[in-house]
């Protein structure tokens, strides 16, 4: 028998409105957190009273931090009895800082960001995190200079358009005549160990473009050894204005920052990261290891309020995502305009002007596992990081696989799910199977270079690269 709930006031930031208070249970705490210690499990524990029911969440301007909005906004949060502040953050820098240092109670982040503060990269802290806030979602942008002189050499179909996926074989000709003029070729990304810092370079090294090593163990942070195109940090919404001052030649980033390049005229989308990557982990969720302990009923209320809203933004064939435009374009979400975000959030990308293409899934938050917190995501990110010289010493198999369980949580996942398939919200056929999964997706082959990713043999994907650190190389 599902226990009773009443009709409550709630309040969230500035917002007031009548919510169905989330329903009384016995405090559990210990036995949570005995559960979250013990990996991946299908234990069942009943969810206790919030430890600390005010939060203040951080995110950054991009579409894809949605699911905290639609929680916040159809009161997911308020029925687990957690009252939400969303608050935008400067960049991503400031908003881990906020993170380590307690001003925020966590944040949507770039999925390398946990990674690299756990093995103090950068900012040292040990970050976590129970929930992947979807897949997809980014793209590469060059000038309208650059497009000009790519054009030549991408192939046509029938209609004229160009042929996609635009492999960067074709932008090399472009960087090789930048070279010879003694001109650099410069693009930007928007965190060194952001998903779009290694999208982007698997994409110009797949085309025989070098795109730089990092080396800490000398002091050089900048990633530009040996590069053939230059990779710079811009802060996402700032992409566009440095775009068009002729600052940067192209650039990867998260909508709506690629369309809005199309709206004013200033560029042009060759690929999307779908087309790099078919259905690649973007954003997670990230707190302090900290936070989970102290908090372990209000981390597993978090993650269900999350799980609601990226069911809400996938279900009936994304028949919702009309609404979610609509309060991502609100200034204290996105505060882009209603027609750039929807060229992207409703199945469509617009590549050259005119150009719009269907990508039904170039954003994804529930359908294909995308919530679930996967080991070889995790393993992902960190061959990228070793490839590129982030991590400087070559580490074995079993390292990975020790850095991945102790950021990346399917145990405190599998507890939220199992909560809101008990109460009816969801069904076990919307999750992976508990009892069986082992964190570690099959090997994943639709990569744009045809490579073969196998999360569970770290040093052999290194070793398949033509271009990227492997084995004792420094």
């Amino acid at each position: 028998m599902r226990a009773m709930t009443f009709n409550v006031v709630c309040r969230s930031g500035n917002r007031t409105h009548t919510q169905a208070s989330a329903p009384k249970r016995t405090l559990l705490s210990l036995g949570l957190a005995a559960i979250l210690s013990t990996g991946i499990s299908n234990a069942v524990a009943e969810v206790g009273y919030p430890e600390k029911e005010d939060l203040k969440f951080g995110f950054i301007k991009l579409t894809d931090m949605a699911p905290l909005a639609i929680a916040y906004e159809k009161g997911y949060f308020e029925d687990e009895g957690l009252y939400v502040t969303l608050e935008a953050q400067a960049n991503w820098k400031v908003l881990l800082d906020g993170v380590i240092d307690g001003q925020l109670d966590g944040a949507h982040m770039l999925a390398g960001q946990p990674l690299a503060a756990t093995i103090g990269y950068g900012t040292e802290a040990h970050i976590v995190t129970p929930f992947s806030m979807d897949l997809n979602g980014n793209g590469i942008t060059v000038s309208n200079e650059v497009w000009e002189m790519m054009k030549p050499n991408i192939p046509k179909m029938e209609d004229g358009r160009p042929q996609h996926p635009i492999k960067a074989d074709y932008l090399k000709p472009v960087v090789d005549e930048f070279k010879a003029d003694g001109k650099p070729f410069k693009m930007g990304m928007v965190f060194p160990v952001s998903t779009h810092n290694y999208e982007l370079r698997y994409w110009l090294a797949a085309g025989g473009i070098h795109p730089g090593y990092y080396a800490p163990h000398k002091g050089d942070i900048d990633g530009t050894i040996d590069a053939d195109a230059l990779l710079s940090v811009t802060p996402p919404p700032q992409m566009p204005a440095t775009l068009e001052a002729g600052t940067i030649h192209g650039y990867c980033v998260g909508e709506p920052w690629n369309q809005q390049a199309v709206f004013k005229n200033i560029g042009v989308p060759v690929i999307t990261d779908y087309q790099i990557w078919k259905d690649n982990p973007e954003k997670v969720f990230g707190m302090t290891q900290a936070f989970t302990e102290e908090n372990p009923n209000t981390t597993i209320r978090i993650v269900k309020a999350m799980l609601r809203a990226a069911k809400w933004l996938d279900e009936n064939d994304n028949a919702n995502r009309p609404e979610a435009v609509k309060i991502l374009s609100q200034p204290n979400y996105v505060g882009a305009d209603y027609d750039v975000i929807a060229n992207s959030m409703t199945g469509t990308f617009e590549f050259e002007k005119g150009d719009k293409r269907e990508i039904p899934d170039f954003n994804v938050f529930f359908r294909y596992n995308a919530t679930y917190p996967y080991y070889s995501d995790a393993v992902w990110y960190l061959t990228q990081m070793r490839r590129w010289g982030q991590i400087s010493e070559p580490k074995d198999d079993s390292w990975y696989d020790e850095i991945a369980k102790s950021v990346y949580r399917p145990d405190i996942y599998t507890t939220a799910a199992q909560e809101l398939i008990d109460e009816g919200y969801m069904t076990a056929d919307e999750f992976p199977n508990f009892d069986s999964e082992t964190g570690y997706r099959p090997p994943q082959t639709e990569f744009i270079d045809g490579i073969t990713f196998d999360g569970t043999k770290p040093n052999s994907y290194l070793s398949s690269f033509p271009i990227g650190l492997k084995d004792d190389m420094l």
